[in-house]
């Protein structure tokens, strides 16, 4: 039952969706009220609904049932027909500019990618080369390659749900990555996600820079327990979550983490054990953890489950700074001249890490099906970099339990996932989930969290 106060709307886009020939919209026309028509009502939902306290993907299709998107024919290109929207999208009656624009991003990328690369042979999904490449022209269509511009990407990664310490001291870090030039990515949602593009939109005002990026990068799983903040100015919207990894560390040139729960650790041990790889050994990339000074607790349990679980290497691939942003824009500065040295030293593009060695299991989509997470190998008999990409595995798993509506659904109809392994391996993995409930980090302040996961030994 819907109590929500919505409006009704028709809008027109204003980029390069404005000028379709006629048999591009009849195909968009098509495309959108075929098979990807329920993808691309729920990815707007979640546009619509940026600044909502919901970060459960079934509690907003729930919430707003009778939400409806259409794409409608003009003389001159297309509308989009909206009903139900959230009211909090508008003022005075009228959509906020930046969710407009995500809303028509959301629409070239689905369509762009159903299109242009799932069907096309060109692209062979089942390979290294093939994804990278697809990844490539995905976001080159979206506009995120940005030629003749120096190494100036800083991902931040990090929680949704977190204190409002926390939170200011993200806004406090951006603001010092603002003044010193350097653009932002993040995974588009609140928390973390926000207050390292608030600060850098400071940053950026006072030494007079106009040409700010706010990158946000997503996927249709994620989306609804992240919508984009309208700070982002550049919104992807990747087919999966593994692609949407890539596209973090094919396109950021140094990296932040502040405090997260689940997904923030799926994150870590995707970065770690690409950079565990021996093909990247030498690669420079800049990674810093960072947080107030009550971060201290939460840091200490992240680089001890890092330690027993990946070893003193992957230790070795990131520092720890604490409650200290000046320091993180200078760490930060140098880290990427040593980006922008290396790669003009291999002639390797500065919009795009093609050297980097990404190996098929964190390519390869992963279902979080119950069976798929209770056959994770996670024994301590393998190389780092596939204890990484398994242990990444877990918490993606329990990401898609925790928010996306697919993962939520599949908990109630089965039970719980169960997790198993050696128990040198799962005590660890016990211990920092736990630390993430205890800590409010698994689900947003005032909502009761649920496991959806149970732990064997």
């Amino acid at each position: 039952m819907e109590s929500e106060k919505t409006i009704n709307t028709r809008i027109s886009p204003d980029n390069q969706l404005a000028v379709l020939s006629r048999a591009e919209i009849n195909s968009l026309l098509d495309t959108s009220q075929g098979g990807l028509h329920r993808l691309l009502r729920n990815c707007a939902l979640a546009v619509l609904n940026c600044g909502s306290e919901i970060d459960d993907g079934k509690e907003l299709l729930k919430r707003y049932q009778s939400f409806s998107i259409q794409v409608i024919q003009q003389e001159r290109g297309i509308q989009l027909d909206i009903k139900g929207a959230p009211a909090s999208a508008f003022v005075d009656g009228k959509m906020i500019q930046g969710i407009k624009e995500h809303l028509f991003a959301v629409l070239r990328d689905i369509v762009y990618v159903s299109d242009e690369i799932m069907d096309n042979p060109k692209f062979d999904l089942e390979t290294f080369e093939g994804i990278t490449n697809a990844i490539f022209h995905v976001v080159r269509n979206a506009n995120i390659i940005r030629q003749h511009t120096e190494p100036n990407i800083v991902v931040c990664w990090g929680g949704h749900s977190i204190s409002r310490e926390e939170y200011v001291y993200t806004k406090e870090v951006g603001y010092q990555l603002g003044l010193r030039g350097m653009d932002i990515c993040t995974g588009c949602g609140p928390g973390a996600m926000k207050g390292p593009m608030k600060g850098a939109t400071i940053g950026h005002a006072k030494q007079r820079i106009h040409s700010g990026r706010y990158i946000g990068i997503t996927e249709p799983g994620i989306i609804a327990a992240e919508s984009p903040n309208p700070i982002v100015n550049d919104l992807v919207i990747m087919p999966d979550i593994e692609k949407r990894l890539e596209t973090f560390v094919r396109t950021g040139h140094g990296f932040i983490v502040f405090p997260g729960g689940a997904g923030t650790a799926e994150e870590i041990l995707y970065l770690l054990g690409i950079l565990l790889s021996p093909e990247n050994a030498e690669i420079p990339f800049p990674l810093i953890f960072t947080g107030p000074e009550s971060a201290e607790e939460y840091f200490k349990q992240i680089n001890h489950f890092i330690g027993v679980t990946l070893g003193f290497e992957a230790q070795q691939r990131y520092k720890i700074i604490l409650n200290d942003p000046a320091r993180i824009g200078r760490e930060m500065k140098a880290g990427l001249q040593q980006v922008k040295e290396y790669r003009k030293k291999r002639n390797d593009a500065f919009y795009f890490n093609w050297t980097l060695k990404i190996d098929a299991d964190f390519q390869k989509p992963f279902s979080p099906t119950h069976q798929a997470m209770s056959e994770l190998d996670l024994t301590k008999d393998q190389e780092k970099h596939k204890l990484a990409a398994n242990l990444r595995r877990v918490f993606s798993g329990i990401v898609a339990g925790n928010v996306k509506d697919s993962g939520i659904r599949a908990i109630e109809k089965n039970g719980h996932f169960e997790i198993k392994g050696d128990s040198e391996i799962m005590e660890p993995v016990d211990q920092l989930l736990t630390s993430f409930v205890e800590q409010q980090r698994m689900k947003l302040p005032g909502t009761e969290y649920v496991p959806c996961y149970r732990i064997i030994k």
